[in-house]
Order: C-alpha cells, then structure tokens, then sequence
C-alpha cells in the first residue's frame, strides 16, 4: 500500500468512526454526543442561532476549523458544493441561505458520513439538497455548473491539494468564488515541523503553508486570493478563511438580466420563457448561468 493510498484510507476511516459514534450516541434522553475534538474545532465556531436550526446529530458531527457560511456569503438562488460535507451541517445551513430557487450539493467519500448527512437532511425537511459520493480530487458534477464551492477543513486531509484546486476551478462556473475554511502553515515551517505539531488526520501534518496555499489556487487559475488567519491550531499553524474567485473568460462581462428576467432568460419558469441570448438555448442559458431553477 502507498502511502497516499495509507493517509487516504487513514482519513476515511477517522471520519467513519466518528459518524459511527454519533449515530450510535443518538437516541438517547440528552441527544447524540459530540464528536470529542480540540476546543478551536467543531459546531463551538457557530453562532448558536445557527446550531439551534439544525438536527441535533448534524450539529455533533462536526468537525471543522470554521463556518464557511459566513465566510463565503451565500446569496438566494445560489448552487453551492461543499467538499468533504461529514454529517451536513454546511450543506444544511447553504440549503437555507440559496432557498427554494437553489441548490446545495455535499460530497463526501465515506458511507457513513453520507448516511448520516442523508438522515440529518431528511429530518430537516431540507428539499434542495444532495449528497455525492466520491472524491474531493475527482469532483462527479459536469464543469462550469456551480456558483460557489465551500469546504471546512478537508483540503488538508487530502492527498493530491492541486487536484483539488483544479477540480474546484473546473466545476465553478465563470465568476464563481470558493469560501473555505482550512488549516493553513507558516512559510518557514517543513513538512516535518509540520507533522510534529500534529497528525494528518488531525489536519495538522498535511496543512500547506499561506505561500502554497496561494500558489496552489494561482496554478489552477484562480485570482482575487485572499488567505486570512482566523486564530492558532497549533504553534505556526492557523484556522484560515480562503477565498478566491474563477475570472470570467477574456473580454465577457457578467450577464446583465432584464427587468423580468432570471438566469440568462426572460420569464423564467413559465411556459413564455426565452434565452436573452438568441444564440443559445434556454437550458444552455440556464447551465451556463448556474441557475437554481434548472426545469
């Protein structure tokens, strides 16, 4: 076994376990048990407000080093992807923010996790909501099909971080943002500092440092980077806020709608809806635009 092949089966296995104690705490007269981790991860880094509209177990299975909701300032009708969405608090929080009109996707690539994440949407009543199965390097949804990509400290855990980077800038439509939450390094810290600050699935060994991090987004072509230290993990080691932006294509401009018009089409949703552009269709006007209301 490689050793990537190790740390990957190492980390699904962890956040197995972890949606296994959950779902086995459930049930009982004080609700499921969190998840033991350290006092600067976890559902303590959301406002209350926000914890209290959601199922006691999705609250429980978190495990992240921030609220991307806030960081990446979702808005109505908005598609949304989370990599590595865990039990779905991310998913289930986005779902209530883009409403009716959009859509949130979570990907995950452990059964447990989306089982869990499928039961805590269903006691949600959450509609516009969907769990993938697969891998965060290898993202199954077609390209240029989403507005915004979050994720909560997974992208340190894994192994392949440019395939990741890529993948996100593919499946972004253009003028789409990522609003991420990860555990980021100084510069002058190695690989082996790194690793005796903490584990890799602790999020601590894998971290890139801010000068990769920023390289990394550059390569797979984002702009407008922007990679703000939130508070100390471990010595040297930062809660990060990410975000950064897909430029549109050389010489477009956003889609200006008409009074009337959402989506790149005019009376959107009924049986008179047309493409604002008459070079295209109305479902390629809508995919191109990420639209929430696809049918």
């Amino acid at each position: 076994m490689s050793e990537q092949t190790e740390l990957r089966e190492t980390v699904r296995a962890r956040y197995a376990a972890a949606a296994t104690a959950v779902t086995q705490g459930g049930g009982g007269c004080c609700g499921p048990g969190a998840v033991e981790v350290d006092e600067t991860f976890g559902a303590t880094l959301y406002p209350a407000a926000q914890r209290d509209e959601l199922p006691a177990e999705a609250v429980a299975a978190s495990l992240g080093c921030g609220n991307p909701i806030a960081v990446a300032e979702l808005r109505e009708g908005e598609r949304v992807l989370d990599l590595g969405s865990g039990g779905g608090i991310d998913v289930l929080l986005s779902a209530r923010r883009v409403g009716a009109t959009g859509k949130a996707y979570g990907l995950d690539m452990t059964d447990e996790m989306l089982a869990l994440a499928m039961s805590n949407a269903e006691k949600a009543g959450a509609t516009n909501v969907e769990f993938l199965k697969g891998d965060i390097e290898a993202i199954p949804l077609p390209g240029n099909t989403i507005d915004v990509v979050i994720s909560n400290c997974v992208i340190n855990l894994s192994v392949d971080k440019p395939a990741v980077f890529a993948e996100t800038f593919r499946v972004l439509r253009p003028g789409g943002r990522i609003g991420i939450s990860d555990v980021v390094a100084d510069d002058h810290l190695t690989p082996a500092e790194r690793a005796e600050r903490g584990s890799y699935v602790s999020c601590i060994a894998g971290a890139l440092t801010f000068t990769e991090y920023r390289e990394g987004l550059e390569a797979a072509g984002f702009t407008g980077i922007e990679i703000t230290p939130a508070f100390e993990a471990a010595d040297g080691m930062h809660g990060t806020i990410v975000r950064a932006v897909k430029p549109l294509a050389a010489g477009a401009t956003a889609p200006v709608q008409a009074e009337g018009s959402c989506c790149g089409v005019s009376a959107c949703c009924t049986s008179d809806e047309q493409s604002a552009d008459p070079g295209v269709t109305v479902v390629e006007a809508k995919t191109a635009s990420g639209c929430g209301c696809q049918n």
